[in-house]
C-alpha cells in the first residue's frame, strides 16, 4: 500500500466511524423505545381489569360485590403465574404441529424485549379469563370458579392463540386476520363464558319457570358500570395501539380506528332502542361502545376509518339484539358478555376479511375468516364445557340456593361490601 492509499484509508475511517456508531445508536434507541412502548402499553392493558371489575361488579347486586370484584382480582394474579409457567410456552413456543408450542416452560427470556411481550401478553390472557368472571356473576362457587379460569388460561386460550398469532400456527399459515384479538382473546373468553352460564344455569327468579317470562335483575351500581366503561376504552388504546409491538407511525391510524369504532358502537345500540321505541339504556350504550371496541379489534390495522365506523356501529347493534336473543333461549348472562364479546367479536373479525385496504371483499380471505371464527367456538365451547361439567360432578359449580339467596360476599368470603346497609346479614361462611 502506497503512503497516499495508506492517508486516504485513515482519513475515511476518521469520516465515517462516528457515523457508523450513530447509526448503530439509533437502532439502539429505537429497540429501547419499542421496549418501552410496548410496556406503557401492557400497563394500559393491566389497567383494564379495573375496568371490568367496576362494570361487573356495577352490574350485580349489593350482596355479591366483594365476590364479583374478588374474582376480578384474583384473575390477573392467577393469570400473570398461569401464563408465564405454561401458556406463553404453548401459544408462542416452537410449533411444529400447527396447533401448539411445546417449547420455554417458565421463561428466561434472552432479551428485554422477550420479557415485556411476556408481561403484555400476560395481561391479554387475564382479558380472557375475566370475561367469564361477570357473565357467570352472583351464582357460582369461589374456588370452582378460580379452577376453570386456571384451565382457561393454561390450556384454552394459549392453544387457539396458538393456531393464529404464533407464525407456525395453522391459521396463521392460511391468512387468518385477527390483529388484536376478536375472535383470540374475547371470543375465546366468550364461548368459554357461554359454557359456563349453560353449565351453572340461571339466577333463581330470572326466568318464570311457568310462562318463560324474564324478570329483571338490577345492578346495585349503575355509576361503576359507566366508570367501567370508560376505564376499558381507555386500556383499549394499549390494547391495540400496543399490538403493534413497535414505535410505529401506525398505531395513528390504530388508535384512532379504535375510537370511532367505540362511539359508533354505542350509537348503534342507541339507535337499536330509539327505531324500536323502547327506552335507551346506560348500561347497553356502554355495552355497545365496548362491543364496537372488541369489533374492532381484528381489523384495527387493515382497515380504513369509514369502515372501522361501520364495523364499530354494526357491532354495537349485534351487541343489544344478541342479548336479547340470549334472554329469550333463557341464558342468564349478568353483564351481557356474550354478546359483548362472542357475537360483536366474530362479527368483527369477519369484518376484518371483508374491509381489508385495498382487498376489499376478497372471497378467499372472507372464508378463511370463517374457518377461523368456527374453530375458535368448536374449540372453546366444548372443551370449557367438559372442564365445567367435570367441576360441578367433582366440587360443585353452583352455589346453594341459600347462599345465593344471602349473597356470595357473607357465605364465601364473610365480608360485604356495604357494611352500613347490611347490618343484619350473618356471617356464617359456606362450605
Amino acid at each position: 500500500m502506497t503512503r497516499r492509499k495508506f492517508y486516504l484509508a485513515l482519513f475515511s475511517l476518521f469520516l465515517f466511524s462516528p457515523l457508523l456508531q450513530a447509526q448503530e445508536t439509533i437502532y439502539s434507541l429505537k429497540d429501547h423505545l419499542d421496549i418501552v412502548w410496548v410496556l406503557v402499553a401492557g400497563v394500559l392493558v393491566f389497567f383494564m381489569q379495573a375496568g371490568f371489575a367496576l362494570l361487573e361488579t356495577g352490574m350485580s347486586r349489593a350482596k355479591n360485590a366483594v365476590n364479583v370484584m374478588m374474582k376480578n382480582y384474583t384473575d390477573v394474579c392467577m393469570a400473570s403465574v398461569i401464563f408465564w409457567l405454561i401458556g406463553y410456552s404453548l401459544m408462542f413456543g416452537e410449533n411444529t404441529t400447527g396447533f401448539y408450542g411445546f417449547s420455554g416452560f417458565g421463561l428466561e427470556g434472552d432479551t428485554a424485549f422477550d420479557y415485556v411481550y411476556l408481561f403484555f401478553q400476560a395481561m391479554f390472557a387475564a382479558t380472557a379469563a375475566t370475561i367469564c368472571s361477570g357473565a357467570m356473576a352472583e351464582r357460582t362457587k369461589y374456588n370452582s370458579y378460580i379452577l376453570s379460569a386456571a384451565v382457561l388460561i393454561a390450556l384454552v386460550y394459549p392453544i387457539y392463540g396458538s393456531w393464529v398469532w404464533n407464525g407456525d400456527g395453522w391459521l396463521a399459515q392460511l391468512g387468518f386476520i385477527d390483529f388484536a384479538g376478536s375472535t383470540v382473546v374475547h371470543s375465546i373468553g366468550a364461548w368459554c363464558a357461554l359454557a359456563g352460564i349453560i353449565a351453572v344455569g340461571p339466577r333463581l327468579g330470572r326466568f318464570d319457570k311457568r310462562t318463560g317470562e324474564t324478570r329483571p335483575i338490577q345492578g346495585h351500581n349503575l355509576t361503576l358500570v359507566g366508570i367501567g366503561g370508560f376505564i376499558l376504552w381507555f386500556g383499549w388504546f394499549g390494547f391495540n395501539p400496543g399490538s403493534t409491538l413497535a414505535a410505529v407511525p401506525e398505531i395513528a391510524s390504530i388508535a384512532i380506528n379504535t375510537h370511532l369504532a367505540a362511539s359508533a358502537g354505542a350509537l348503534g345500540s342507541i339507535l337499536t332502542f330509539v327505531l324500536r321505541g323502547k327506552p335507551v339504556l346506560m348500561t347497553s350504550v356502554v355495552n355497545g361502545s365496548l362491543a364496537g371496541l372488541v369489533a374492532i379489534t381484528a381489523g384495527c390495522a387493515s382497515m380504513t376509518i369509514e369502515f372501522a365506523l361501520i364495523t364499530g356501529f354494526v357491532g354495537g347493534i349485534i351487541c343489544v339484539l344478541g342479548n336479547d336473543l340470549l334472554l329469550k333461549l333463557q341464558v342468564d348472562d349478568v353483564v351481557a358478555a356474550v354478546s359483548v364479546h362472542g357475537f360483536s367479536g366474530a362479527w368483527g373479525t369477519l369484518a376484518a376479511g371483508m374491509f381489508v385496504t385495498g382487498d376489499l371483499f376478497n372471497v378467499d380471505q372472507i372464508v378463511v375468516q370463517l374457518i377461523g371464527i368456527g374453530a375458535g367456538f368448536l374449540w372453546a365451547f366444548p372443551v370449557s364445557f367438559l372442564v365445567y361439567f367435570m367441576i360441578s360432578k367433582v366440587m360443585g359449580l353452583r352455589s346453594d340456593s341459600l347462599h345465593e339467596q344471602r349473597g356470595l360476599d357473607v357465605t364465601e368470603h364473610a365480608e360485604i361490601g356495604f357494611p352500613e346497609f347490611q347490618q343484619n346479614q350473618t356471617f356464617k361462611t359456606g362450605s
